[in-house]
């Protein structure tokens, strides 16, 4: 029988043998291709991991000791176990106390680490040891992976890994970035929200509470409450505790949130969208929830869409150019609003690099804007030259 043009029987065999061998034998070379990519990816990460850790060790010292960069080190491999929740009675409320027994060991370590710091500054090194202990989870969780093919030959998994990976290094190149950045107190992506409310505030005092900074002032011929967390530090604040003692004081005609928020491939970087809802992408929103629900408050949100990665990134021109919108959608909000009452205004998000007035916030612009310059500089050098370039 005639085989790709071959008549002679030899011919016939040989192109079966081939064909047999490569039945078993191709998986293996494919496996042996995709541990090879891998394996370089996992030590990328690695690499990555360690940057982060250069990033936070500078930020305490120029000059480093081999007993910080133990405590750094060890800091690195910090965890937390999430609370039972097979009975879901009291759930928010364990999630609550571990969250604030981790911000408590975050801080103290901070002082401990860098004790001549500034709060400011101390707020912000907190920001940077959670992105470099992000870092180094997800290089573990890769390389657990990869050792674990390489000791079952594990074809599937490989595959399952290697589709997965162009996503998670998206991720894990953020994450250098946004160490980077928060430790440093460069204003980020998720700092949107904040520097929305700062913009709001314009030269109004207000008090800070836990952390977080509470205004009032005249907008628009209604009372407002203008909520953040106290900047320029990277803190989060508790709004939703300022939120409820609000509710529960006197009647509030509107709860608004703005946030930053996932965009959708092909969606545009600073696109403003209105909706219902508490924008806080945290547990924390269940206890917004829970008061406005209670005394029957409405509850809306605006929403400065942007990829995941780049909340996590320094300060995008795109999401800059969005703030100013932002605001004017915020004040027709408190403008159109009929229903009597307070009007609570919630700048969601970590306030690194954003201060508590109108003048921090042009200071903030002025310092995303740079960073941005030098960033777009640092990649520009970091591309391959000549053939490379191209993939040769």
């Amino acid at each position: 029988m005639p085989l790709f043009g071959d008549t002679s029987f030899i011919g016939t065999v040989v192109w079966i043998g081939f064909f047999v061998l490569m039945m078993f034998f191709y998986p293996r070379i494919m496996l042996m291709q995709m541990v090879g990519k891998l394996e370089h990816t996992a030590l990328m990460f690695e690499g990555y991991t360690h940057k982060t850790k250069q990033i936070v060790l500078k930020r305490i010292s120029k000059k480093t000791t081999h007993e910080l960069r133990e405590k750094i080190g060890n800091f690195m491999e910090f965890f937390a176990i999430e609370p039972v929740n097979i009975d879901p009675y009291g759930i928010l409320n364990k999630l609550n106390h571990l969250v604030e027994l981790v911000e408590d060991r975050f801080k103290d370590f901070s002082k401990e680490v860098a004790p001549k710091m500034n709060p400011e500054d101390q707020a912000s090194l907190v920001g940077g040891l959670s992105g470099a202990i992000t870092m180094n989870q997800i290089a573990k969780i890769v390389r657990h992976f990869v050792e674990t093919i390489k000791k079952t030959k594990n074809l599937q998994l490989a595959m399952i890994l290697q589709m997965q990976m162009p996503f998670i290094e998206k991720v894990a190149k953020a994450m250098v970035n946004g160490t980077e950045t928060m430790a440093n107190g460069w204003p980020m992506g998720d700092s949107v929200g904040p520097m929305v409310a700062s913009d709001i505030i314009g030269d109004s005092r207000g008090k800070d509470v836990r952390d977080t900074i509470v205004v009032r002032k005249r907008i628009k011929g209604r009372n407002v409450v203008i909520i953040k967390a106290k900047g320029p530090g990277g803190r989060l604040g508790k709004p939703w505790e300022i939120v409820e003692k609000e509710v529960r004081r006197g009647k509030v005609a509107k709860i608004i949130s703005i946030d930053a928020a996932g965009k959708l491939e092909g969606e545009k970087t600073g696109a403003i969208a209105e909706g219902v809802g508490v924008a806080m992408g945290s547990f924390y929103r269940a206890f917004i929830e829970n008061i406005a629900t209670e005394k029957r408050v409405p509850i809306e949100s605006i929403a400065i869409k942007m990829a995941p990665e780049e909340a996590i990134m320094n300060m995008q021109p795109d999401v800059l150019k969005a703030v100013p919108r932002a605001v004017q959608v915020v004040e027709n909000n408190i403008k159109n609003t009929k229903r009597k009452g307070t009007i609570i205004v919630i700048g969601v998000g970590n306030t690194s690099g954003v201060g508590n007035n109108k003048k921090s916030v042009d200071q903030a612009e002025k310092k995303a804007k740079e960073i941005a310059q030098m960033m777009k500089r640092r990649e520009e050098q970091e591309k391959p030259k000549g053939w490379f370039r191209f993939g040769f």
